[in-house]
Formats: structure tokens, sequence, C-alpha cells
């Protein structure tokens, strides 16, 4: 088998266009003409040897072939800039205070804070854990530098939309023989108040209709996944980070109203942060993005198109 060698430039252009959605808008981006864009697109499905697009109504659409490229690419392209940051970089220092909602602990912290100590060993960072109405007001006050944190209706000067994340309803892994009778209060798991969640997931039973009861507050994640894995009632987060003793629930099948999408942004305190921030602003926002789900990622980018 004749060994390929992906050209980086090629890749970039492809996931500039995915995240973008549209392969004129990377070619601006990136300072190239459309054509030229196109052109590489031609060129690694060439390498690849295989399909890479498919026609989907009036834009293009991955392949499954496709779809195993675009995550190599990324992962390609993030060391390629590793590389380039911890070469160029080197002499960065400084302290960054960072900010993290909570389900982002586990499924995106350790492999953020692993790629930047790799590349600038003299930078110490700052982590806080922390609800999305207080890493708004630290970083509003001066205290964090950049927050990846829900949209809880505050309007943030120096604000980077990530994505538009489906909320869940989340309930035990197990059958839990506690079933609910009809017309008995829906019961919910939440964390104790203020939440954004806990609202969204009250105003939601509200608005169709549904009593509903709380069953359990807790003021930390990891108690509402163990209330949640007992049976004690419901919740609604996300895909990401869920433990293997819950899961998520397709609202139509348990009777349940659909829940809306939540606004992911990264937060900075200023409009120019310091270099070293500014990397690894960089960073989370591309660690954040491989933690979404792939339906959140394929609507992220939807149907693309070369023109």
């Amino acid at each position: 088998m004749q060994r390929v060698t992906f050209d980086l430039d090629v890749l970039r252009s492809f996931v500039t266009g995915m995240e973008l959605g549209s392969f004129a808008k990377a070619a601006d981006r990136l300072g190239r003409s459309t054509s030229a864009v196109s052109a590489q697109l031609k060129k690694l499905e060439e390498q690849a040897a295989t399909p890479i697009f498919r026609k989907s109504g009036r834009g293009l659409a991955l392949t499954e072939a496709g779809e195993t490229m675009l995550g190599y690419a990324r992962r390609l392209l993030d060391l390629n800039d590793e590389a380039a940051a911890a070469i160029h970089d080197v002499e960065l220092e400084g302290w960054i205070r960072l900010g993290l909602q909570e389900d982002f602990g586990e499924a995106v912290l350790p492999d953020v804070l692993g790629r930047f100590a790799r590349a600038h060993p003299r930078v110490k960072i700052e982590a806080r854990i922390a609800r999305s109405h207080e890493l708004a007001e630290r970083v509003m006050s001066g205290s964090l530098d950049i927050a990846l944190a829900w949209h809880n209706g505050d309007t943030l000067p120096y604000s980077q939309h990530v994505a538009d994340v489906q909320m869940r309803w989340i309930g035990p892994a197990k059958r839990i023989e506690n079933g609910l009778r009809d017309g008995e209060p829906l019961p919910l798991v939440a964390f104790e108040a203020p939440c954004l969640l806990r609202t969204v997931a009250t105003e939601t039973l509200d608005r169709a209709g549904l009593p509903w009861r709380m069953a359990f507050s807790s003021p930390s994640l990891g108690g509402i996944w163990a209330a949640v894995a007992a049976g004690l009632g419901l919740t609604i987060r996300t895909d990401i980070g869920l433990p293997a003793s819950v899961k998520a629930i397709m609202p139509e099948i348990a009777g349940l109203p659909a829940l809306p999408k939540m606004a992911l942004f990264l937060h900075r305190r200023d409009a120019e942060i310091e270099p070293v921030a500014a990397r690894l602003a960089d960073i989370l926002m591309e660690a954040a993005r491989q933690a979404l789900p792939e339906s959140t990622r394929a609507s992220e980018t939807g149907l693309w198109a070369v023109a």
C-alpha cells in the first residue's frame, strides 16, 4: 500500500470550512480564493482515494470516510499548532485565571491543561470550577481572564459563541422499579437555586402543563449524578461528561416536553487579552468543540457549500 502524506494546509482549509459552515468563508478567513480551496478539497479526496463529501440538497455533507477524516484532521492540526507554539512561544511566562462549568471539568480540563503545560511550562494556571452566573460575574470583575460557560442571559462585552448544545432529560442508566403514576408530579433533581438549568426544567414543564416537585437539590454535579442514578428523579444537562450511571432519555418516549438548546460561550475579560491567555483560549475552544456530541458538531456545520 502506498504511503500517503496529507498536506496540512489542505487539512486546515477542510477543518476551517467545516467549522464555519462554508468553504467560501474558510477561503476568506485563510486568505485564499474560493477556487483554490475547491482545488484543495479535490486534492484531499484524491489523496484519501475515497469520497469525502456527498451531495445533500443544494449543499454538501460528509460521507462516513469524511467524518473519520475530519476527526484525524483536527488532531493533526492540533499537534502541528502545539509544536509551533512550543518552538516559538517557549519563553511565554505569566499567570492565567481560567473558569469552567463543572460539566467540562473532567471532559475538557485535563486535555487543555496537559496540552498547554507541555507547550508553555513557565506559565501558571489557576482554574476555577463554578456555575455560569458566578463565572460571568468573575469575568466582569476581572478576577478571571477567560471562562467557558453556558449563556445565562447576561450580556458580556467580550464573548465568543462556541455552540448551541441540546439539553437532555437525564435519568438512571439502570431501570428503577418506582415508575411515576399518572397525575403525580415529576420529581426533579437540580442544583441549588439560582441555577440556569433548574429554571429551564421548571419553566419547560410549566409551559407543558406538567406538575413537578423538587425531589433533590445539590451544590455539586456529583450529587446530581448520584441522586439521578439512585432513581430520586430526573435532571437536565447535556450529553457532555455523562457518567455511566445515568443516561439521556428521549422526551417523546417518556412523555416529556422537548428541551431547548443552550448557548455555550467563551468569555474574555478584555477585548485584547495577553498572548498567554489568548493561546489558552484557542486550546480551550478547540477542546470544548471536541467534547461536544457528534450531533451538535454536525448541526453547527450543517450542510457545506464550496461557494
